[in-house]
């Protein structure tokens, strides 16, 4: 990545500073063995994962206070890992996955950057049948649904690695999906609820989003 520029920032959560190295901006490209174009990752797409999202803020503020105890945990689409990071910080057991080829290398990174142990990662697509992330307690992601058909590709992903008690944790900015989202998952026994967020963002703007709690208890599988 000799031809990408990037940049470094700090992100407070209350007493814990989270450092990280992005992507200097969403105009970046570089592909020079054609690993993403094989992946279906456009040029125009390909430097989604490498920025922090408002959703990205928004799930991290939300994890920070939220008691994750001893649960296995897997952030799925992680781009940049903020959440993971934080959690990580906090002694969570934390995995994270994503199906950009760069977002693993940029996770060690950051990893060392924040003097972390190191977090399990794997790249893969929510439609590849042969990964090795077993199954976990938690599952948290922020900003997934970006087509239609995402909806039910993640439901599927979601509930092939969740164990039979399980809390799902999801951010929408508000593409219109959410409803979808939830009748997916219901089909695998969890129950929804919606929490309006209001998370500050920049120092301008006003982040509006939803929190989606998706819960199964064991007792609920037939």
């Amino acid at each position: 990545m000799a031809n990408i520029r990037l940049c470094y920032q700090t992100l407070e959560f209350g007493e814990i500073d989270i450092h990280l190295c992005t992507l200097r901006d969403r105009q970046l490209f570089d592909d020079p063995a054609g690993i993403a174009e094989r992946l279906g990752i456009s040029p125009s797409s390909w430097p989604i994962f490498g920025v922090v999202w408002p959703s990205s803020l928004a799930l991290a503020s939300f994890m920070d206070v939220y008691n994750t105890g001893s649960k296995r945990i897997l952030e799925v689409g992680c781009g940049m890992a903020l959440p993971s990071l934080l959690l990580n910080s906090k002694s969570a057991d934390i995995t994270s996955t994503d199906c950009h080829p760069e977002a693993g290398a940029f996770l060690v990174r950051n990893t060392a950057i924040n003097n972390g142990t190191v977090i399990a990662f794997e790249r893969t697509g929510w439609g590849d049948k042969n990964d090795q992330l077993g199954l976990f307690d938690l599952i948290i992601g922020s900003d997934l649904l970006y087509e239609d058909e995402h909806t039910e590709l993640l439901a599927d992903f979601i509930n092939a690695h969740s164990r039979p008690s399980c809390e799902v944790i999801l951010v929408d900015p508000g593409r219109g999906r959410k409803t979808k989202m939830a009748n997916a998952l219901e089909k695998f026994g969890y129950t929804c609820t919606y929490q309006k967020i209001l998370q500050r963002a920049a120092p301008a703007a006003e982040y509006k989003g939803h929190i989606l709690k998706f819960v199964r208890q064991q007792q609920m599988l037939s």
